[in-house]
């Protein structure tokens, strides 16, 4: 395991490989069959055999796992994760059932998913933990107190009442109009159309503004 623990705490930045290989590509049958040798062998503790699996695959792992978080830093540290787990399950993998090269890029695409599902548990945690020690006010209330004194709250206060929601939940909230709809139980429909007329509108009010003799 020594071997091992030298292969992956090397990881400091993403590995770098050759195009094919950063696709996970280390050739054709004969490779397929090679990657199930060196499974076998790291089901028996062969450091050798995990070194060379390291080498073939860390790249396209590294990518993988990079895309579906998002986050560099945590693609480098769940890359380790999804090596250690070859490591310990490697007498899992069944030839019968498929390549290997798929069975090590779906370990890590579950690794990846379970990094990205710890990450959202967190911030949803620490938000939950703000909320309590820092009640806020209802979106769109807050997003108005922010909203600088002048000329555009002015604007936003001439709206209607649905339009000036969907504007501020979009443009102060950040919401997204899916999540806009969802919220205020409308149809997307709706709310494309209430974010259309009203940035029309609060467009015409501002530049009326502008051009008003002071």
């Amino acid at each position: 395991m020594g071997m091992v623990t030298g292969t992956l705490s090397g990881l400091v930045e993403p590995p770098k490989r050759s195009p094919a290989m950063a696709h996970g590509m280390t050739g054709g049958p004969d490779s397929d069959d090679d990657d199930a040798r060196l499974l076998a062998r790291i089901a028996q503790r062969d450091d050798a055999a995990f070194e060379n699996l390291y080498d073939r695959f860390a790249g396209a792992v590294y990518s993988l796992i990079n895309r579906i978080t998002g986050s560099p830093h945590t693609a480098q540290d769940t890359t380790q994760e999804a090596f250690l787990s070859i490591w310990r399950d490697a007498g899992e993998f069944d030839p019968s059932r498929g390549r290997a090269r798929s069975w090590v890029l779906s370990l890590a695409h579950h690794k990846g998913v379970d990094a990205v599902r710890r990450l959202r548990v967190r911030s949803a945690d620490l938000l939950d933990e703000g909320a309590r020690m820092n009640p806020a006010p209802d979106p769109v209330e807050f997003a108005m107190r922010a909203v600088a004194q002048g000329q555009v709250r002015l604007a936003l206060l001439a709206l209607s009442r649905e339009q000036r929601e969907a504007i501020v939940l979009a443009y102060y909230g950040g919401y997204t109009q899916q999540e806009i709809a969802q919220r205020l139980q409308v149809p997307l429909g709706t709310v494309k159309t209430r974010v259309r007329d009203g940035m029309a509108r609060l467009r015409r009010s501002l530049t009326e503004s502008e051009d008003s003799p002071r």
